[in-house]
């Protein structure tokens, strides 16, 4: 009987990560649904009231995809309690009945090749370590040429004539990428890709409202998890900035993290796990950058951020940016969040309109 692989999703990432998977072991990888209110019910009921909600939706994805026939969970780690997620997970759906195999990939923060590759060999012996170097080059092409393009949309989905035009021009970069696997041709898609979306007409005014996205990277990657918060601000006609991606997760902290406590040492002195450290840095990033307001965004009881908060607000407070703290979890309603957005807009809204009204009488 062939095994049946699945693993919680996260956004678009699902697809470079399949595909790895399916490349290497050449085994089917089971297609969970997005994440509905019947994943984060079955999550909820089965998990730990005190745990984080990240780890409530994982469980039910892992549910849905065990009850789809899914005989091998892959789980990541590592940053905070992420790390201890494999572990708990597979022993509540083992006391549940569920026969499966878990592997994690990430323990310690990051992922070595030789750990990915002894995981790997169980599920496909013959898989040489030239064939798992290629295929790791072309899915963290994937996902960078994926964070780029996700990028470039940000600042411009808000504005654009004909909506949905963004959305459709990297649809179509995902379902051809998904068929190649060249990586020379993968790089030809993208800079095609790219030419494409210059040629979405935008109507950005010169003034528009800037507004930076921080917080816990899960609840910033998973639009579900955030109530589709990026789609309610361009809806707004507001540029967005986003920091958390998976390529800034697998290679770029490393690159700026000593740079990131240096420039914030007056405020912390000492990592406060996570992205803690690196969301106080953004408040000071954001303001050079003359960003008009923040949105800081977190599970509820995500411990990393909490520390964070009275930092944030501090920096934010010194440096005069407005900043609004969201927290979500299963019971956050849409109608609440739609109304404190709604006011945070109208706040840096009227703060511009001075602003700008204070320099022409100068």
């Amino acid at each position: 009987m062939m095994q049946l692989v699945a693993f919680p999703r996260l956004g678009n990432y699902f697809n470079p990560i399949k595909k790895l998977i399916v490349n290497t072991t050449h085994l089917k990888v089971i297609e969970i649904p997005k994440i509905t209110k019947k994943t984060i019910y079955l999550g909820s009921k089965n998990s730990p009231d005190t745990v984080c909600v990240p780890f409530k939706y994982n469980l039910g994805n892992l549910i849905e995809a065990l009850d789809k026939g899914a005989t091998v969970l892959f789980q990541a780690g590592g940053g905070c309690r992420y790390r201890y997620y494999a572990e708990v997970q597979e022993t509540i759906l083992k006391d549940l009945g569920y026969n499966f195999t878990m592997y994690q990939v990430i323990e310690k923060d990051h992922a070595k090749f030789s750990e990915l590759y002894k995981i790997l060999l169980k599920l496909n012996p013959y898989l040489s370590r030239r064939k798992l170097i290629k295929e790791i080059i072309s899915t963290l092409l994937y996902i960078y040429y994926l964070d780029k393009i996700d990028i470039y949309i940000r600042k411009r989905i808000g504005f654009e004539k004909d909506k949905n035009s963004f959305k459709k021009i990297k649809d179509d970069f995902i379902k051809k990428v998904d068929k190649e696997n060249s990586i020379i041709k993968l790089t030809r898609l993208y800079y095609k890709t790219k030419k494409e979306l210059r040629k979405v007409k935008i109507n950005k005014p010169k003034n528009t409202i800037k507004i930076g996205i921080i917080g816990e990277l899960y609840t910033s990657m998973e639009p579900f998890s955030n109530y589709e918060l990026e789609k309610l601000l361009a809806s707004f006609n507001i540029e967005i900035k986003r920091f958390t991606n998976l390529s800034y997760l697998l290679w770029q902290k490393k690159l700026i993290e000593k740079y990131i406590k240096f420039k914030i040492r007056k405020y912390c002195k000492y990592t406060l796990g996570a992205d803690g450290l690196d969301n106080v840095y953004r408040v000071y990033y954001l303001k050079k950058h003359k960003y008009d307001g923040i949105i800081h965004i977190k599970p509820t009881g995500c411990t990393p951020e909490i520390g964070a908060m009275p930092i944030i607000m501090r920096i934010a407070k010194d440096l005069n940016i407005p900043i609004i703290f969201l927290s979500f979890d299963e019971q956050t309603g849409v109608e609440g969040l739609n109304t404190r957005i709604e006011a945070f807009y109208d706040l840096l809204k009227i703060k511009k309109e001075e602003e700008n009204g204070s320099k022409l009488r100068n």
